[in-house]
């Protein structure tokens, strides 16, 4: 009976891993966003969408928001809004109306690149816009100025 080389035996297993880190990558790219319950929250007029949070400090919405936002946006923001390098580290967006604008701006018609390719999809018909303000609420809660 034959015996494998050590160089043979790994070999196979790193043809192996590099097959199943490829699933991987590719997995990361086809999520479904998962919906965000905003049961506690004062609901806001439908189709008028504010520029200012409505929540913000607001310990139910930094609730709410911290679970859609682990759910929806930690895979590219990274945990605790603490960015891996894949997308803006959100710990440094402005607080007050400014970063609100822009926040909710970002989150209801997502980023492209100059080429047209998304670099974050649009939430807006995905999320009620008082979800988006309690993952705003969270990530005002994390603010650093460092």
């Amino acid at each position: 009976m034959p015996t494998r080389s050590p160089f043979r035996a790994f070999l196979a297993a790193a043809l192996i891993a590099t097959a199943s880190a490829a699933d991987l990558a590719l997995a990361h790219g086809d999520v479904t966003p998962q919906p965000i319950d905003v049961t506690g929250l004062t609901p806001l007029k439908e189709g008028e969408w504010l520029t200012q949070n409505p929540y913000s400090g607001d310990p139910k919405a930094i609730e709410i928001g911290a679970s859609g936002y682990n759910q929806n946006c930690a895979r590219c923001h990274g945990l605790q809004v603490i960015s891996g390098g894949l997308a803006p580290d959100l710990r440094y967006l402005e607080k007050g109306q400014a970063g609100d604008e822009w926040f909710i701006e970002r989150i209801r018609h997502g980023a492209h690149k100059s080429d047209g390719s998304t670099v974050m999809p649009p939430f807006e018909g995905v999320f009620k816009q008082e979800a988006m303000w309690a993952i705003r609420s969270y990530i005002e809660s994390m603010h650093s100025d460092e």
